[in-house]
């Protein structure tokens, strides 16, 4: 098995795990919620580490884990800025009332959004030789693609709170007022959400270096991941979950990063080897 090898293995034990998950209950359940968040984790920092090095790995751990419990423990004891909410005992061990692996799954998907905004973002032109996108931007380019990956993290969440919710994995003491059809979850929630994921996108770039800044045909993985992440979620919160609220809300907000990328690595791979880019769009390697 190669290095590029891994992070395909690790997204197909992932998606397995996925798929199981709404044909279980109770403890299982939760077991598995654990072990999915375990496995999200691996394969994003280890794919940092194998595709750009120690650093850049090094600067996600320090950026979206550390950052994550800090703001998750913050607002565990004072509110802000999600709103005041408590962790039961289901998804184990907790930290300063916070769930040990709560900063993991922020962690786990933070990493392909971030690679989804850069591939999106990615001033359009000829793919230079080694198959790498130009990393270059203007600074409001740069603004743009931290308000896009800002965006494809925190859509996530308009999955995420309501199925956790829903399982009792955490309880808001005050969840008014709440998006139509979600009740139980503060809209300060995903406001808070927005708020973080706007400072650890602005911060990952300059601590993780310029490798951060480009993509090409390794990061197919996490392309893939994002994609399945959103397309899996629509499906699971309207059949499987019984959840149509949040699958309409969830559909929506993640369409935001999710159906460009989709239509990008597309276009991509029905594009003749020998044809260039075209001028409109960032376009590396077929993913």
């Amino acid at each position: 098995m190669t290095r590029r090898h891994v992070p395909w293995l690790l997204l197909a034990l992932l998606v397995l795990i996925q798929i199981c998950y709404p044909l279980t209950t109770g403890a299982t359940r939760a077991r598995l919620t654990v072990a999915t968040v375990v496995l999200g984790y691996l394969l994003s920092v280890g794919h940092a580490l194998l595709t750009r090095g120690p650093r850049t790995a090094a600067a996600l751990v320090a950026v979206a884990t550390g950052g994550g419990f800090a703001i998750e423990a913050l607002g565990v004891a004072t509110g802000f800025p999600f709103g005041s909410y408590d962790y039961s005992g289901e998804l184990g061990p907790k930290l300063a009332g916070v769930p040990l692996i709560i900063p993991l799954a922020w962690t786990w998907m933070a990493w392909p959004a971030w690679l989804a905004a850069v591939r999106l973002t990615t001033p359009a032109g000829t793919v230079p030789p080694g198959g790498r996108t130009p990393g270059t931007l203007t600074p409001g380019g740069h603004v743009g693609r931290v308000a896009l990956a800002t965006v494809g993290l925190a859509g996530w969440d308009l999955f995420l709170d309501p199925q956790m919710v829903a399982e009792g994995y955490w309880v808001w003491r005050d969840a008014t007022p709440a998006l139509p059809g979600l009740p139980g979850i503060p809209v300060s929630n995903y406001l808070g959400w927005l708020l973080f994921a706007v400072l650890l996108m602005s911060v990952l770039r300059p601590l993780a270096g310029p490798a951060v800044a480009v993509t090409d045909s390794r990061d197919a993985p996490m392309f893939a991941l994002y994609l399945w992440t959103y397309f899996s979620s629509v499906l699971a919160h309207a059949v499987f979950l019984r959840l149509p609220a949040s699958a309409i809300w969830g559909a929506v907000g993640m369409a935001v990063v999710a159906v460009p990328l989709a239509v990008t690595l597309l276009r991509a791979r029905r594009r003749p080897a020998d044809r260039p880019a075209p001028a409109r769009t960032g376009v590396d390697t077929p993913a």
